[in-house]
């Protein structure tokens, strides 16, 4: 490893960050994480804090998981990497397999299909969909639904059903035939209501009508994230999604639950789709699957859906569709280790305990900072809106945001921020100590700035 003032002096100098303007990274380098160990980071300064962010949504079990680190080197040992394209398999990817049927049974997804993360999950669901309806006769089925401010991944198919301009403008024109409905977010209503059940039942409502439009012998699938997550937390009202789930299965349309980030605790339940009661036909998953410590994912698949493709008999049910490194042994062992330890642990407890305090101590430090407009989450996923204005819910500005973010991780907590967001997405092994100590930093990086 090259000394601390190498990695300072080309810090963003010969990379380009995701997610970032590269001429804004060059001009502010992003702080350089060198180690980590349990549920905090230290930077290559030796500055330690609490990692608020979990990774990216995505270290679950901390950084200091022992049974998955040894499982990925036992494996890199025994076999590092082959193929799982026609002809070849490995143990652990069957294995796994067979342990996310499990996994999943309470959804009613018992298939995989292995991917390399959550963007890849996105597309093979989005895929498969399309071609589900081939498989059964209806050819004309292509058209996709998603909501406004979900977050459905990179790939130009999940692109297109995002439902944020920012991150489809810059690469139009996107698939065609993609349409957005409202986004349950009371605080941001643009329904002529805040009430979270009266929002919902006009989104479904929307949802009729924009099928009845379009013609439902045309629509594929609605994709939905069970939380909206990188949309800012957004948490929908408990009747939204058993509402979609009616009407979709009223008119043939398959539902994509995008539990890339809900699924394996991180809301207070295992899924973000047995959280609301509902079964989706097909599910993306990555990111906890493997804690983070290696890319991997899957694309789960429901009874109904299998058996179409496995009952025909051409061409229409040929999976051409696939990644190098789908099934990759390395990252079906640790996905493996991870499951294990995530139910041992019993995970998904925790993040609705955890989070209990930790939304608790959310609203008890908007009652002190009038720069706080909005309060949300659910388990271990968290947000505060933050504005300028608390009468005008005026987003709070991009500098000052940048200074909650500085000032809480000096006192000792990474945060994430998104628009006039403050994210927290931690570790789902916090204990309350640990999350006292993310409010006293986040206090002291409210009281840096005021509304």
């Amino acid at each position: 490893m090259r000394d601390t003032n190498f990695l300072t002096e080309n810090n963003a100098r010969h990379m380009w960050h995701p997610m970032a303007h590269p001429a804004e990274m060059r001009a502010h380098p992003p702080r350089i994480i060198a180690a980590a160990q349990g549920v905090e980071i230290t930077d290559i300064h030796g500055k330690t804090a609490l990692d608020g962010v979990g990774g990216l949504w995505n270290v679950n079990l901390g950084y200091s998981s022992a049974p998955v680190k040894q499982a990925i080197a036992d494996q890199l040992e025994a076999l590092p990497y082959y193929s799982v394209f026609r002809g070849t398999a490995n143990a652990p990817q069957i294995e796994l397999s067979y342990e996310l049927a499990e996994w999943f049974r309470e959804d009613g997804l018992t298939r995989a299909f292995f991917t390399s993360g959550g963007s890849d999950s996105v597309e093979t669901c989005l895929r498969l969909a399309r071609q589900y309806h081939k498989v059964n006769g209806q050819p004309e089925r292509t058209k996709f639904f998603a909501l406004k401010k979900g977050y459905h991944g990179t790939h130009f198919g999940g692109a297109s059903v995002n439902g944020n301009p920012a991150f489809r403008r810059n690469y139009a024109p996107m698939l065609d035939g993609v349409f957005h409905l409202p986004a349950p977010y009371p605080y941001r209503s643009t329904l002529d209501t805040e009430n979270p059940a009266a929002m919902a039942r006009i989104i479904a409502r929307q949802f009729e009508d924009d099928i009845a439009f379009q013609g439902a012998d045309t629509i594929a699938a609605l994709i939905v994230e069970p939380v909206l997550g990188a949309g800012g937390v957004i948490v929908p009202h408990p009747t939204l999604l058993p509402l979609l789930r009616a009407i979709c299965d009223r008119h043939g349309i398959l539902m994509i639950a995008d539990e890339v980030i809900t699924a394996f605790g991180r809301t207070g339940a295992w899924t973000g789709s047995r959280l609301w009661g509902v079964k989706p036909d097909l599910m993306a998953t990555a990111k906890a699957i493997t804690n983070g410590y290696f890319p991997f994912g899957a694309a789960m698949i429901s009874d109904r859906i299998a058996q179409a493709f496995e009952a025909n008999s051409d061409t229409r049910g040929l999976i051409s569709h696939g990644y190098t490194y789908s099934g990759h042994p390395v990252g079906a062992a640790a996905a493996l280790a991870t499951l294990a330890e995530a139910k041992r642990l019993n995970l998904a407890a925790n993040a609705a305990a955890r989070g209990a305090e930790l939304m608790a101590g959310l609203h008890a430090l908007k009652s002190r900072h009038a720069v706080i407009g909005d309060v949300r989450g659910i388990g271990l996923m968290c947000a505060l809106e933050l504005v300028s204005d608390p009468e005008t819910r005026t987003g709070l500005g991009k500098d000052k945001v940048q200074t909650v973010q500085d000032v809480t991780y000096d006192a000792g907590c990474m945060v994430r921020t998104s628009g006039s967001n403050i994210i927290f997405s931690p570790p789902l092994i916090i204990t309350s100590d640990h999350v006292a100590r993310m409010l006293a930093a986040l206090d002291a990086g409210l009281a840096a700035v005021k509304a």
